[in-house]
């Protein structure tokens, strides 16, 4: 068994359930420009690359009003959507107890770091996490990928890969673990189509929370996160 150094988490449909405040917030920008409500699934979809980028993939959204789009659904989802998220149930503790252990907790998503920081502060996460990392805009996303921000985490905490997993619930997570030689958990009560986390080739799967826990953890105090979810890792 080797315990983890870090534990690098992503925050919607990982940590945090937005409870249908990003979808409405995008359904609301639309609607407020004339552009049609593309559906539910659609707008699940767009939940994890950089907003810029889905947008651009919803009929009527040209590229001149990407801007505008983002400026409303950010004031919507300020005004009530990151009040209306929720952390997932058993998410704080785990946070806690990775800490507890001398286990790095740090955020890596592809919201702007800004307001990735205000959602955990409303959440009440702030004081359980050691670090976030985000992009720096979303109307700046011109890529899915979040191979950077691991990279930065990387760097700023000197981190060594081999000692690190990346949790989350689609295939960004995952690609960019494998981009930074990292071992990657993929969760399944996220935003993940079936099957796309194995595809991307999650080195583990976690059901749940408690599951999470478990891998993260192990079943006890004694135990900790089996050596074959570190890629690259000596067991």
């Amino acid at each position: 068994m080797i315990a983890p150094s870090a534990v690098l988490l992503d925050l919607d449909g990982t940590l945090v359930d937005p409870a249908g405040a990003i979808t409405s917030g995008i359904r609301h920008a639309l609607l407020s420009a004339q552009i049609a409500d593309p559906g539910e699934e659609k707008l699940r979809s767009l939940i994890g690359p950089p907003l810029a980028i889905g947008l651009a993939t919803i009929d009527g959204v040209t590229p001149g009003i990407i801007d505008t789009l983002i400026a409303s659904y950010r004031a919507e989802y300020a005004q009530s959507g990151m009040a209306a998220s929720r952390p997932y149930p058993g998410v704080a503790a785990l946070l806690k107890a990775l800490r507890e252990v001398g286990t790095a907790v740090l955020v890596a998503t592809a919201k702007p770091t800004p307001i990735a920081r205000a959602l955990l502060e409303v959440q009440g996460l702030t004081p359980l996490v050691d670090g976030v990392f985000g992009n720096e805009d979303e109307g700046d996303g011109q890529s899915s990928s979040k191979t950077h921000i691991l990279a930065e985490a990387i760097r700023e905490h000197s981190l060594d890969p081999a000692r690190c997993v990346m949790v989350g619930d689609r295939l960004y997570d995952i690609e960019a673990a494998h981009e930074n030689n990292m071992g990657s958990i993929g969760v399944g009560w996220g935003f993940a189509e079936e099957g796309e986390l194995a595809a991307a080739g999650a080195g583990a799967h976690a059901a749940d929370v408690p599951e999470l826990a478990g891998l993260l953890l192990g079943e006890t105090a004694e135990e900790s996160l089996p050596a074959a979810i570190l890629m690259g890792a000596d067991a």
